[in-house]
């Protein structure tokens, strides 16, 4: 499993290893968890060297999640063209790759922003490519959810490589993505459950039906309409927070409740693809309403 690849590399091969576009998603929320822990300008170090180690230890994750699903990935539509399946590079070279960006993250992490930051995301990044990846996904229809904690860990991460330390209203944006994940990644493994099926992997589809899958999403849906409420709620923020999140869970619930009423998978891509905007926004609006009331504040002020 760690033969050496026989043929040449190309360094887009590297680059999907990482799963950019994930990590993209990554960055973002960490980066709004920084600038949200804070009503003044956050450090060079924390945010410049901060969101660099966060994204290698995220894209160490994602590389060693292609190594140890490379079986699963050859069967699957989806992903059977990813460059492990397909001998474009080996296992070692993988795993050699994936070891090297986690070993400097941690070291850029510890040097220059601080040990807790460093800490908790390589217990992310272990929770994500180890404990979901080897154990969760192979195991349980409740892998996502089980399994969701390492991906709600970005704004956590941000937030304490500028303050040094957990703080409630940090955890509030982790509880936000935790929610998130099981309606994003159930309307995916709907459209994708004959893939899983194939591959052996318990997806809820798979093992209960796409009827009781909806149901799900549908619940969760609503659950995390009801949970974005609380930065409200807690006055962590104000009226154009409420008000984006009151809009874009209004859409969510829309594809939830389309998914759940429609015959087979239709609707499934559009409520993936709508769940990926809607983080996207919500914490947009979270970072719009943080500034715009620094802004309100400092005009009374004055």
């Amino acid at each position: 499993m760690l033969e050496l690849a026989a043929t040449p590399i190309n360094w887009r091969d590297y680059l999907e290893l990482c799963k950019p576009k994930v990590v993209a998603l990554i960055l973002f929320t960490a980066a709004v968890g920084m600038f949200l822990s804070t009503e003044g300008w956050v450090p060079f170090n924390a945010w410049f060297w901060g969101l660099i180690g966060i994204g290698l230890a995220a894209s160490a994750g994602a590389a060693l999640n292609h190594w140890v699903d490379q079986e699963i990935d050859a069967r699957m539509e989806r992903t059977y063209a990813r460059p492990l399946p397909q001998g474009n590079i080996g296992g070692r070279n993988a795993v050699v790759f994936a070891l090297c960006l986690a070993a400097l993250s941690m070291l850029i992490l510890v040097a220059f922003v601080n040990t807790l930051t460093a800490a908790l995301t390589l217990a992310s990044m272990v929770g994500y490519a180890v404990i979901y990846t080897m154990f969760l996904k192979r195991t349980t229809p409740q892998n996502i959810v089980l399994g969701g904690a390492a991906g709600a860990a970005p704004p956590v991460l941000g937030w304490t490589a500028v303050t040094g330390e957990l703080h409630s209203e940090a955890l509030l944006l982790f509880l936000i993505i935790f929610i998130w994940t099981p309606p994003h990644f159930w309307a995916l493994a709907i459209k994708r459950r004959d893939d899983y099926a194939r591959a052996e992997v318990p997806m809820l589809p798979v093992t209960h039906g796409i009827a009781l899958t909806k149901l799900h999403v549908l619940l969760y849906t609503i659950l995390l309409v009801i949970i974005t409420m609380m930065p409200f709620l807690v006055r962590m923020s104000g009226t154009i927070y409420l008000a984006g999140a009151i809009a874009l869970g209004i859409g969510f619930v829309y594809y939830a409740l389309k998914l759940y009423r429609a015959k087979g998978d239709q609707f499934a891509m559009k409520t993936f693809g709508y769940s990926i905007f809607y983080l996207s926004a919500l914490f947009a609006f979270l970072l719009l309403d943080h500034y715009a009331r620094i802004a309100i504040r400092a005009w009374f002020l004055n």
